[in-house]
């Protein structure tokens, strides 16, 4: 069977890893299963990996702690995290700190195994070559979108994949409304409130990033969405 992809599992409960382990190799996923946090991020850095699953509530470093400093190493590598607890503040805790996911035990495995595939191929998807610049243009500021690369009067900006995805969208409709709900199933594949509540920390990310061009906003339209505006008329007759 060819590999489809290759899956850092962490996870502490020996049972529920070993069936987890044993389901998506049967999948087709190569699978590296770790057993806390810290084998956990040893492993990450000796080998590459497609995604990351992680359990919340490990010992020696919870699955918290473990995306931080995977995301210290790769800002771009998808991250679904798994937990016992339903907590709303776990819930925001995650998505801020921009994993792709969130699932709470217990889940079936015919539920984890769609949204794993849901995250790839949004991954493939955001990369895939479409009719677009390259680059856009904006006032002072360029976006180089496919390296994910903000530039302004000589110094690059390196995004996220969330953010370089956002602001992308937010380019190719500049100067026009996008829906909050349009946004959050392009880039995150639901409109799920909490992943609402990341979405306007991303967004506020951008606006600091473009805050050096008093030309270029990116407004609020209240209760509806987002506007990416630019104020150039030369921008504007593109």
């Amino acid at each position: 069977m060819e590999t489809k992809a290759k899956i850092l599992l962490v996870e502490d409960d020996a049972n529920l890893s070993l069936v987890l382990k044993d389901y998506l190799e049967m999948l087709g996923y190569e699978t590296v299963l770790k057993k806390d946090g810290e084998e956990g991020f040893h492993a990450f850095k000796e080998e590459d990996f497609n995604l990351c699953i992680l359990d919340v509530m490990m010992p020696k470093k919870d699955g918290f702690s473990l995306a931080q400093d995977i995301r210290s190493l790769d800002n771009n590598i998808p991250i679904i995290f798994l937990t016992a607890k339903t907590l709303k503040d776990d819930r925001i805790t995650g998505f801020k700190m921009g994993c792709d996911d969130y699932i709470t035990k217990p889940f079936s495995t015919e539920e984890l195994s769609l949204r794993i595939e849901a995250i790839l191929k949004r991954c493939v998807v955001q990369y895939r070559q479409e009719n677009i610049p390259k680059i856009f243009e904006l006032g002072k500021y360029s976006f180089d979108h496919e390296n994910m690369v903000l530039h302004f009067e000589g110094e690059d900006k390196t995004l996220t994949r969330k953010e370089a995805s956002l602001l992308k969208l937010l380019c190719k409709n500049k100067n026009q409304l996008v829906t909050r709900d349009f946004a959050l199933k392009q880039i995150w594949g639901s409109s799920d409130y909490f992943i609402g509540r990341s979405m306007d920390v991303f967004i506020a990310k951008l606006r600091k990033m473009l805050s050096q061009d008093s030309n270029i906003t990116i407004k609020n339209i209240h209760g509806t969405g987002f506007k990416l505006e630019v104020n150039y008329s030369e921008e504007e007759n593109k």
